[in-house]
């Protein structure tokens, strides 16, 4: 197999995790690229990540788990395997806006992004244009209040069909509902115009407005059914002040949106990110 293996792993804490990770890794040939771990001793949780060039390693994704199986269970690891061989299947949903699409779409082209994105969904044709241009479907499915549930149908057959292991919500200003959520665990990221948790909710910007905030935010976070309040991967601010109207607080925040969204999809495809409560380890 060729290319490179990422395993990641939540374990209590205790000695010699690291070493013994390690050692097994060294046993089948592994020749590590990068190792990082992190303690939450509030918790008394362990976190790596380790990832090692597939190159003499003498184990396959298919026997990895069996051989593994053993050490993980005397340690009592929660763990997965990811091999670069396969790449990421990512959806993009978008409603309205498309500055977020658009920007997620140069990086994928620009290769900044290493996985295949092979539809987009919307519930407007508004962005049909932008997915035409970068050769991707585009699927309007319009929602309304008395089909929202046949439409969701609708978009969990479009991904099943096109086998999609992530989903980016790229300010598609739509509620999912549980049934939907509960098909892609920790795999539907979004991004909300604020700093959460501050301005959870519709129209942040203007609620920030007539708060008098001098910092404004975004939030990319992993939906849950708890609107706006899942685990947090990334976040970014910038400054405003008393000159500065809604539509300055709408135009600066466009630029954190499109940076932090585009930030949490790469942690996220490169297996940077492990989730534990409602919280998240990222990884440099």
């Amino acid at each position: 197999m060729n290319g490179s293996a990422t395993l990641l792993i939540i374990a209590p804490d205790q000695r010699g995790l690291v070493a013994a990770v390690a050692d097994f890794l060294y046993d089948h040939g592994a020749n590590i690229l990068h190792a990082d771990q992190h303690i939450d001793a509030a918790e008394n949780l362990f976190f790596m990540r380790v990832e090692w060039d597939m190159t003499g390693f003498d184990l396959t994704a298919d026997t990895f788990e069996e051989v593994f199986s053993d050490l993980a269970e005397k340690l009592r690891l929660s763990w997965r395997l990811e091999v670069s061989s396969r790449r990421p299947r990512v959806a993009i949903m978008v409603s309205q806006q498309d500055h977020c699409l658009a920007d997620l779409l140069y990086r994928h082209r620009s290769g900044e992004l290493q996985c295949d994105i092979p539809l987009i969904i919307s519930n407007h044709d508004t962005c049909r244009a932008l997915a035409t241009f970068n050769d991707i479907p585009y699927f309007n499915t319009p929602i309304a209040s008395d089909n929202k549930a046949a439409v969701e149908k609708q978009q969990l057959e479009l991904l099943a069909s096109h086998r999609i292991d992530t989903v980016v919500l790229a300010r598609y200003m739509q509620i999912l509902s549980g049934e939907f959520i509960s098909h892609y665990p920790e795999q539907i990221i979004n991004i909300h115009h604020s700093f959460l948790p501050a301005f959870t909710g519709a129209r942040p910007y203007h609620r920030a407005f007539d708060r008098g905030v001098k910092l404004i935010g975004a939030t990319s976070h992993y939906v849950t059914e708890a609107l706006d309040d899942g685990p947090i991967i990334e976040q970014d601010v910038v400054r405003v002040s008393h000159r500065n109207q809604v539509s300055d607080l709408v135009e600066k925040g466009r630029d954190l949106e499109r940076l932090v969204l585009s930030r949490a999809l790469r942690w996220h495809i490169d297996h940077r990110v492990l989730t534990y409560g409602n919280k998240t380890v990222v990884f440099d």
